[in-house]
């Protein structure tokens, strides 16, 4: 959750990641939103490339939002680093702006090269270009991690996916 006082903002967390060249698809709710879905969300989730050079970006572009570990009481700082990211599957972070989520295999994917080859890229704020990942990976992801958040979301995602594919095949 974001800091007293202050709202979530994905804007100035997914600029920081591009200012930082980190190789990231936004995935979860957040790329529902982006394709049109009406679900809403507080945090923004993304799937990194794994590589040493990205994981260093990724690692300056954290300590640039002041990242720290959420946890139910209060937020912990830690070795933001390349090698320190590299050894978890899934961090759970707290910024100035709002809850960052990163995950280097969402449930039901084999991560970022798996996503990458059906993202988007779709200007998400002025001049900001995101590969995000597309709405049917979103579905399958969320399908595989069987939470009850998110088999609620699928009828939404589902009927967004299908708007998509009918205005796509309107324009063929």
């Amino acid at each position: 959750m974001a800091e007293a006082g202050f709202d979530f903002d994905p804007l100035p967390i997914l600029e920081a990641l591009a200012r930082h060249e980190v190789r990231f698809i936004l995935i979860g709710a957040g790329a529902a939103i982006a394709h049109g879905s009406p679900i809403p969300t507080e945090d923004v989730d993304i799937t990194p490339a794994r590589d040493p050079e990205n994981l260093e970006r990724l690692a300056s572009a954290l300590r640039e939002l002041g990242a720290t570990l959420r946890t139910p009481n209060d937020p912990v700082e830690f070795p933001v680093d390349g090698p320190f990211l590299n050894v978890g599957e899934i961090w759970t972070l707290s910024t100035p702006h709002g809850d960052l989520d990163i995950s280097f295999v969402p449930s039901g994917t084999r991560g970022y090269e798996d996503l990458r080859r059906n993202a988007v890229e779709l200007e998400l704020g002025p001049g900001l270009l995101v590969s995000v990942a597309s709405l049917a990976d979103v579905i399958r992801s969320k399908q595989a991690a069987g939470r009850l958040k998110d088999l609620g979301q699928l009828p939404a995602l589902r009927q967004t996916l299908e708007v998509i594919r009918e205005r796509e095949r309107g324009q063929a």
